[in-house]
């Protein structure tokens, strides 16, 4: 058997065939990422919990405390949790793919497999840490649901979850391979990308609702934010407050395939002749 190694004929091109073939590689991956991500720490997955914990203090001294910042009459540590748990998955998924090329460079260049398999098995493996913080802020929310009289009010909205984690995969993937693509001539995207993410946070309604904001002019460029709408649906799903605008769904959806179209052609444009500047 023959096998012919060669460019995809087109930028547009995914082979999904290809990447279904090599789904053990994939599996293989993704466990690398969770043996790697924490090993030779002491407390490992632990800190999977403990930082969306010291997260949710800091956020409640300073905005909570200091700043006064509304939380539309819910709980700050149920509040703040709902945003963090969705918030760290799309920028821990963001921040690993963007450096796919530099990172696994020597890899690259030993051994041929589908390249968008290391950044899709990145976007699997922290599935497992959105799972903790999830069941974090689930075990949370019981305890406000079952012991305390606040206005928790869950709704069918909420099993919309599945819907808005695959948006937001689809971003952190879109956004990361592209920017995967641009570090491989320019080092220092990789510097903006860490502050872009520390921006993109505040002008996502993480530690505050949507309601806050007045001004029509920001309010609308709040909603070109992508992420908006996602934060929105599910803190409106899980809790009963929020914007629930299915056109601001439907734009992140639309987003995110144009995002992930950009991001394709970019990635199978560089990963010809990444070697050469890498």
């Amino acid at each position: 058997m023959i096998t012919v190694i060669k460019p995809n004929a087109s930028l547009f091109d995914i082979d999904f065939k290809e990447i279904w073939r090599y789904r053990e590689l994939l599996r293989l991956f993704v466990e690398r990422n969770l043996i790697t991500q924490y090993k030779q720490t002491i407390l490992g997955p632990l800190w999977y919990i403990i930082q969306p914990l010291m997260a949710v203090i800091i956020y409640m001294v300073v905005f909570g405390g200091i700043a006064k910042i509304s939380t539309d009459g819910l709980p700050q540590p149920l509040f703040y949790l709902a945003g963090i748990a969705l918030w760290q998955y799309f920028q821990t998924c963001l921040s690993g793919t963007s450096d796919t090329f530099v990172s696994n460079s020597r890899m690259f260049g030993k051994v041929y497999f589908p390249r968008l398999v290391v950044p899709i098995a990145l976007v699997c493996s922290n599935l497992v840490r959105f799972a903790i913080q999830l069941s974090l802020f689930l075990f949370v929310y019981g305890y406000y649901l079952l012991f305390s009289d606040v206005g928790v009010h869950p709704n069918l909205y909420a099993l919309l979850l599945p819907v808005i984690l695959f948006i937001e995969a689809g971003l952190a993937l879109g956004f990361g391979i592209t920017f995967s693509s641009m570090t491989t001539k320019y080092r220092d995207v990789q510097i903006l990308i860490s502050f872009m993410m520390q921006l993109w946070m505040y002008a996502t309604p993480v530690i505050y609702p949507l309601s806050t904001i007045h001004d029509d002019r920001l309010l609308f460029l709040m909603k070109l934010n992508p992420m908006t709408g996602l934060v929105e649906f599910f803190k409106y799903g899980m809790l009963g407050v929020g914007c629930h605008d299915w056109g601001m769904l439907l734009y992140s959806f639309l987003f995110m395939l144009a995002i992930l179209c950009i991001g394709v052609v970019l990635f199978n444009k560089v990963q010809r002749s990444f070697m050469d500047t890498v």
